[in-house]
């Protein structure tokens, strides 16, 4: 029988324009802007209002740019000849004209190898997101989770991180060798395994690596030792191989031109006495308006058919809403970076990292009762002029452990602590991880070894044996 039921459901639905306010909180000045220029172009009812700071040139300057100059001017200037002459021949001003030598980026070089390569049109494009992810080193600092997330917002499309798996391991495939690896561990594997012609040496240094790393790092030597079989010079010879390859796909270049990276804040923090002052860097919806000719144009006209009213009609509402969005971006920026500084408010006072406090997003979305996802947009890929320098917003946010007084400690402390030590170190003897351990115990900062471990791997510190051997 045919029948009906009534029943009642809660679900939760993202309109569009939803996601395109998401899409424009997580967008970096450079991006903004290019973004406002697109819709400029294509809105006819979106005007920018423009500021006209340029100066008017004195028409009794000297050295602006004349309409027109009779000889006489020119015949009795003051200038003397000598000075003339002297300048032809050796210029004191003007620098000599020296072409560049022109670098191409690996990135590039690595993206024309995966064109010669048979790929699918998926993978190639996950590939080629992974090659713009890599560092300055080679390496991929992000996990495939945090790509994954990522790419399926900015491309609306579910990508899961086996898919991105896949597309590294075509990425690792690639020259350099090591380009891609996520570890410095993973870098070394990686140049031992493209061999041909693997040695006895190179498949026990593989073995060590593979299987045995963490034992090498806590420096239990005799248990390696005994796992691989080897008396303690062959091990000392697995050893010094190792210490022989690259730690980095891609070392620095001295000769080459490096094009500068040029940073734009997204907020600025200054300190006046007592006081921080709080500020966006740009705030671009003051010169953002509609054009009100278009406006009582669609009033005015009657003339018009349905279709071309309507079609005026929707980009009237699209100039209104994209305004409306900007505000709303701008109105949370605002409210996210001065919860912040108020959180924070010791650290931006004197820029010490030992004033950090263990900050993580769920606090500051707490605060301004907002969603967890909002906060990462808005704080992503932002960055802060202070007093102290410009600063990555992410850097702020970390975790933190309970030392022995009771007291929160941020990770960030403890990663300063044990970079400063290892390079105070004696490179004759290196302190191993456990050593660290201890030291940092009786700084008043009780931390697991393989916590020692993971912060001593992210700032691609290698092992203790590795430094005595490259000291």
């Amino acid at each position: 029988m045919i029948s009906q039921n009534l029943t009642q459901k809660q679900s939760l639905k993202i309109l569009p324009q939803q996601i395109q306010l998401l899409n424009l909180f997580q967008l970096t000045q450079q991006e903004l802007q290019l973004r406002i220029q697109n819709e400029l172009e294509e809105n006819p009812f979106l005007e920018k209002e423009e500021n006209n700071d340029t100066e008017s040139i004195d028409k009794f300057d000297k050295n602006a740019a004349q309409d027109f100059q009779d000889w006489e001017e020119y015949g009795y200037d003051d200038i003397p000849d000598y000075k003339l002459e002297y300048n032809n021949y050796l210029p004191d001003t003007d620098l000599v004209n020296v072409p560049m030598r022109a670098s191409v980026d690996f990135r590039q070089e690595a993206k024309e190898q995966l064109q010669l390569l048979n790929l699918d049109d998926e993978t190639l494009i996950y590939a080629d997101y992974l090659i713009d992810s890599l560092n300055e080193d080679g390496l991929l600092e992000q996990s495939m989770d945090d790509i994954s997330d990522d790419f399926s917002f900015s491309n609306h499309k579910m990508v899961t991180a086996e898919e991105f798996e896949k597309a590294l391991k075509v990425v690792q495939s690639l020259d350099p060798v090591g380009i891609g690896a996520r570890s410095i561990c993973e870098c070394l594997l990686l140049q031992l395994e493209r061999k041909n012609k693997k040695s006895v040496v190179d498949r026990l240094a593989i073995k060590l690596l593979s299987d045995h790393y963490k034992l090498l790092s806590t420096a239990q030597f005799e248990k390696i030792r005994d796992l691989l079989k080897v008396d303690e010079d062959e091990f000392k010879i697995i050893v010094e191989h190792i210490s022989k390859l690259k730690t980095k796909p891609i070392a620095a270049q001295s000769d080459a031109f490096n094009a500068k990276q040029t940073i734009v804040p997204d907020y600025s923090v200054y300190r006046v006495d007592e006081e921080l002052i709080v500020s966006l860097h740009n705030q671009y919806s003051q010169n953002l308006h509609v054009n009100a000719a278009w406006s009582e144009k669609i009033e005015l006209d009657k003339t018009s058919n349905r279709s071309e009213r309507q079609y005026m009609k929707s980009k009237l509402a699209s100039a209104q809403w994209f305004i409306s969005a900007i505000k709303q971006r701008e109105s949370n920026m605002l409210k996210v970076i001065r919860t912040i500084v108020d959180y924070q408010k010791d650290y931006f006072m004197e820029g010490d990292i030992r004033a950090l406090k263990p900050m993580i997003l769920k606090n500051i979305a707490e605060k301004l009762d907002i969603e967890i996802a909002t906060v990462s947009r808005l704080t992503s890929n932002k960055f802060v002029d202070t007093h102290f320098g410009i600063i990555p917003l992410k850097n702020l946010f970390t975790e933190g452990i309970i030392n022995g007084n009771g007291d929160s400690v941020s990770n960030k402390l403890i990663q300063s602590t044990i970079q400063e030590l290892i390079s105070m170190e004696n490179k004759n003897n290196p302190y191993t991880d456990q050593q660290i351990v201890a030291i940092l115990t009786n700084k008043g900062m009780p931390v697991a070894r393989r916590t020692v471990t993971k912060y001593r791997e992210q700032m691609q510190i290698p092992m203790s044996q590795m430094r005595r051997l490259w000291a």
